[in-house]
């Protein structure tokens, strides 16, 4: 593709020109570009729906694209490396719900990082597919859920050749990954595609500084989170596929099915010009980035007590470390994940998460010099405050005690929804049941010890002892736990064919 061309926004462009033609409308949206934002927000709210357009004639349809739509997509599956690429306009998540039911239908298998993000688990009940988890190994001493190994995924496809394909998070949220080459080469080895949530990945393969992105190790599908950390407005995603394991007509129809009949201009147009950028400028812009990251980097090192996630060591359960995300934690034990985000947000710097001793900084390629060193002041502040005059060590949180789990290949699990099977089914209850009692039996709930964030149980899973034998250390050591309400009493919900009284009740 010409040079030319990539410089060029087709679906921005021919909205500019829309605009400047000072049209009448007649058409949604009701707001008529703008003149019926209200006054209190019109600042805010009228340049950005001045382009609020619909499918009006010269602007393309996003779900049959044979215009400006449609080059768009065709420059971003030129930049990002596909074959063919989709705009999104329900985030990473509507890819996901249509890169799996694709792929899977009921019954089928697919192979599953354990802990993924909920629209992947969403995506498998919508096909009433069934899921073997694989277990992330815990990175080094951070005790973070990294990836998956390769001689488990192996592992699983031995146990299950039936499986329809292998999914995988790279890089995780904490910016966490690993190279996909072999795991890809695995996949296709035994006739099944690669898909990959790389929603945290836009921006790789543009620089050497960055890791290579999922296209490029071979997979055969990738999901992306444009607005993440690029420059699309929130909800602008993008999913790539290329190679032929993928049934294209199929994502095509689904996607018309799941994303709204009237998708937003505005983020699609986005999408256009976070594309442009990349393919015009993406190493420039990175290279601004990185500067920003360094500054933060380099000044948390020469602080006492405060420390930052590391690129990993060759032992790692992780082969790379995305530089835009730090990882910040106190090394003192004065200070949790909490403490920190609350007190770098009192002198406002706003964080994207925080959670047991870590909290999460995302820089993105737009991030300014001045705002790292904004960052760097709070973290120096906090550092004489807190860790240097008020330093008191705390106990080890429980939670460090979780390993991974037993086994690191699960047995098929079946994701119905609650939507489309009725609790009560014939025979069936859902019941609380002691630990000791519910081995054996079908959870009826997510079970997740946190930190590290990793579901030891999804609903229904089959409870092994090994499982209930972990929960009991956990409960015993004061641990926390997500998902689960009764876990700390000692028990679980599950799913029998009839209460029995003598060891559960039911539940309403």
């Amino acid at each position: 593709m010409s040079n030319k061309k990539r410089d060029e926004a087709p679906l921005f462009e021919r909205m500019r020109e829309h605009f400047n033609k000072l049209p009448a409308s007649f058409h949604v949206p009701g707001h008529k570009s703008g003149r019926g934002a209200d006054p209190a927000a019109a600042s805010f709210f009228e340049p950005l729906m001045a382009l609020d357009y619909t499918e009006i004639s010269g602007l393309d349809d996003l779900h049959q694209p044979e215009g400006v739509i449609r080059e768009a997509q065709e420059l971003a599956a030129d930049c990002f490396g596909a074959d063919e690429t989709f705009f999104l306009v329900g985030g990473s998540t509507v890819g996901n719900l249509a890169m799996i039911m694709s792929l899977c239908g009921t019954g089928d298998i697919l192979l599953v990082q354990r802990n993924v993000h909920k629209s992947v688990l969403h995506g498998l009940m919508l096909a009433g597919a069934r899921a073997v988890f694989i277990s992330p190994v815990l990175g080094g001493d951070s005790g973070i859920p990294a990836s998956v190994r390769r001689s488990d995924v192996e592992d699983a496809l031995n146990r299950y050749p039936e499986a329809k394909g292998l999914l995988l998070t790279n890089p995780n949220y904490y910016g966490m990954g690993v190279n996909l080459r072999p795991y890809a080469e695995l996949a296709h080895s035994r006739g099944i595609p690669l898909l990959v949530d790389e929603a945290h990945g836009a921006h790789y393969g543009f620089h050497p500084e960055l890791p290579e992105s999922a296209l490029a190790s071979g997979a055969d599908a990738v999901v992306q989170s444009t607005h993440k950390m690029l420059s699309a407005m929130t909800m602008g995603a993008m999913l790539h596929l290329q190679g032929d394991r993928m049934d294209r007509e199929r994502i095509r129809t689904l996607l018309a099915m799941l994303q709204s009949s009237s998708p937003s201009y505005p983020i699609l147009a986005s999408l256009d010009l976070a594309r442009k950028q990349m393919h015009t400028r993406g190493r420039e812009l990175i290279d601004q980035g990185l500067a920003a990251v360094k500054l933060l980097h380099c000044g948390i090192h020469s602080l006492h007590g405060l420390k930052v996630l590391e690129p990993p060591a060759a032992h790692e359960a992780y082969d790379s470390l995305d530089p835009f995300k730090i990882t910040l934690y106190d090394s003192t034990g004065t200070l949790t994940g909490t403490d920190l985000q609350e007190l770098l947000e009192e002198a406002g710097c706003y964080v994207e998460f925080a959670s047991g001793a870590y909290v999460l900084l995302l820089l993105t390629i737009f991030t300014s010099l001045e705002d790292a060193q904004r960052a760097l002041d709070v973290c120096r502040s906090i550092s004489t405050r807190y860790l240097i005059e008020r330093q008191e060590l705390r106990d080890t949180s429980p939670n460090t005690m979780y390993k991974p789990l037993v086994f690191s290949v699960s047995e098929p699990v079946p994701m119905s929804s609650p939507l489309f099977t009725n609790n009560q089914e014939k025979n069936e209850s859902i019941v609380l049941a002691s630990l000791s009692d519910s081995t054996g039996q079908r959870s009826a709930e997510m079970v997740i010890p946190y930190p590290p964030g990793i579901p030891l149980l999804y609903p229904g899973e089959i409870i092994t002892e090994e499982m209930t034998n972990q929960l009991k250390k956990l409960v015993a050591s004061g641990a926390r736990f997500h998902g689960s309400a009764e876990v700390l009493r000692g028990y679980l919900k599950v799913r029998q064919d009839g209460p029995d009284e003598k060891t559960a009740n039911t539940i309403d």
